[in-house]
């Protein structure tokens, strides 16, 4: 590959290796009772192992990814270094941001929020792992006014924070609110009021070029025959159609044409007419031009006017941050983010059924909200908030909770979720410092682990005790732990059609039984896992002591207003 710009930091080249871990259902903290058929995932673990167990299921198929990561302020770690430490939060983001990025659909969103102590450092590395050219937008949220200041003592108010939004690739179309609109803005006619100075082709377009003084721009009432004033200039020349013809073929015309010309370009356009007219720069030193486009055929047909507005690129919701410590019936004073800023992420970057995620879930707000708005969602949370704070909020909004967007999107209760623990390390060391699989694996979690390793889909087969596992291309794999000799493997092939492929995951088998067939391999566990991954790892914390606080000085009466 050829060089590129990226941040480097301590210890990037050296690869986290994470253990694929199964997720288990914890039944008595799920509920499903409106909804037995929920794919809604509450997962309390480290968000990095979670990310991993969720790779099988769910790659390529988030629609949209909103995370709220540790701010790094410089208080976040007990013994702070801006080399060491510094690198650790750059490190342990970026294996998650890697991870995020495959689980999100082609068509998927990313948005991760962050103030300006990481926030720099933090969109150099969204550019190095989504490409610098599916940056979408930053949104800059406020979060507190400036007279509610958290300490006295600050030299810099933290009043503004930012959301950086990505795509994964050009197929990803934010959806943009629409509003009503007449026919107002289409209240321009032209007159040509002479034969054009010439004909010629631009583009395989046939194009009249008419004179200055030789047209009118006539201004009147907007109507369904009117023409729209357009600047063909900034995104519009690579937005649509007509922009990309000024740019391709007008841009630049004024040198053999002269300035002020009218160009009269036909088969262009989506209007009445079968024609569109362009107008280039005006005076010696200008380059901008015009197009003007009449009204849409399919607003025509319709008989519905309406306009997309832009995403707005500042969202004061300062009143809301200092009113949501009660939202969900969920207190969390460490950052808690308000509903109303999760429904506008959600109105613009995912539909109703798409899958929503949020790997740092705090107090439950994403995967609330992304209930009451009918997404599906996987929330993943490692402290003891996941028990205390996420599942009985979500319980809450089974039951019809009135707080935070409730009233905005009519919620009146029902779904269901499921609650997922992260299974423990499959390998661990024995007394004697040698590996073994762990005593807390039966055997179907052992035969699911390893197929999970193996990248094979944990699925018995009601006939055939072998077929346990199924992978690609006829090919299956069947993970045991007695000693495997000839007499049972030859029972296994005996039983094995033509074009069909098996491994063999055992603790021991004879000696030279591993050449016996070409369509039979035989591996050793856990001997075979060793070098796959990190076995016997709790967490990849990033450490974080001092969350974000929004309102830590703000009396009872400030937070009621």
């Amino acid at each position: 590959m050829a060089n590129k710009l990226e941040l480097t930091w301590y210890g990037k080249d050296e690869p986290i290796r994470i253990e694929p871990r199964l997720l288990i259902e914890n039944a008595a903290l799920s509920n499903t009772g409106a909804d037995p058929d929920t794919e809604n995932m509450l997962i309390h673990g480290d968000n990095l192992l979670a990310l991993k167990a969720l790779e099988p299921r769910l790659a390529g198929q988030v629609k949209c990814i909103y995370i709220d990561p540790p701010y790094n302020t410089g208080e976040a770690f007990e013994y702070y270094d801006d080399n060491l430490e510094h690198s650790i939060w750059l490190k342990l983001m970026h294996a998650r941001l890697v991870m995020l990025r495959e689980l999100l659909a082609d068509d998927g969103f990313f948005c991760c929020q962050i103030d300006d102590s990481e926030g720099h450092y933090l969109k150099t590395i969204l550019d190095e792992i989504f490409g610098r050219s599916n940056y979408l937008t930053t949104i800059y949220v406020r979060v507190r006014y400036p007279e509610k200041t958290l300490k006295q003592d600050m030299a810099f108010h933290k009043e503004i924070e930012q959301v950086h939004v990505y795509r994964k690739t050009p197929l990803a179309k934010p959806m943009l609110q629409t509003v009503e609109a007449g026919y107002e803005k289409f209240k321009y006619r032209i007159e040509t009021t002479a034969e054009p100075i010439k004909t010629i082709e631009l583009g395989g377009k046939q194009v009249e070029v008419y004179a200055k003084g030789d047209y009118r721009i006539i201004e009147e009432e907007g109507s369904e025959y009117g023409l729209k004033e357009i600047w063909a200039s900034g995104t519009i020349l690579d937005g649509n159609s007509s922009g990309r013809f000024f740019r391709d073929y007008l841009t630049g015309r004024y040198e053999d044409d002269g300035y002020g010309v009218l160009y009269k370009v036909y088969g262009i356009g989506d209007d009445r007419y079968d024609y569109r007219f362009f107008t280039g720069p005006n005076k010696v030193g200008a380059t901008k031009g015009k197009y003007f486009q009449g009204v849409p055929m399919d607003k025509l047909e319709s008989g519905v006017m309406t306009r997309e507005v832009p995403i707005n690129g500042f969202w004061d919701l300062a009143a809301s941050f200092g009113n949501c410590r009660h939202e969900g019936g969920s207190e969390f004073r460490g950052g808690k983010k308000p509903e109303i800023l999760i429904k506008q992420l959600l109105s613009h970057f995912s539909a109703p059924g798409d899958i929503v995620l949020d790997s740092f879930l705090g107090s439950g707000t994403t995967a609330a909200v992304a209930h009451k708005m009918n997404r599906r969602y996987v929330g993943v949370e490692m402290g003891e908030q996941a028990y205390i704070l996420c599942q009985p909020r979500l319980n809450r909004v089974i039951d019809g909770d009135k707080t935070g967007i409730s009233a905005d999107v009519y919620w009146e209760g029902g779904g269901g979720f499921r609650f997922y623990e992260l299974a423990p390390t499959l390998i661990n060391r024995d007394l004697f410092d040698e590996f073994v699989i762990n005593e807390e694996y039966n055997a179907d979690m052992l035969a699911a682990a390893v197929a999970l390793h193996e990248g094979f889909r944990y699925q018995p087969d009601g006939n055939l005790f072998w077929k346990q596992s199924v992978g690609n291309e006829n090919s299956y794999l069947f993970v045991t732990t007695r000693h495997l000799n000839s007499t049972y493997l030859d029972s296994i092939k005996d039983t094995m059609e033509d074009g069909e492929y098996l491994i063999i995951a055992c603790r021991s088998f004879d000696s030279g039984l591993d050449k016996v067939y070409s369509n039979i391999t035989i591996k050793k566990i856990p001997q075979m896992l060793l070098s796959r991954c990190e076995f016997g790892k709790t967490d990849y914390n990033l450490n974080i002591v001092h969350p974000p606080v929004y309102d830590d000085e703000w009396d009872e009466e400030d937070c009621d207003e």
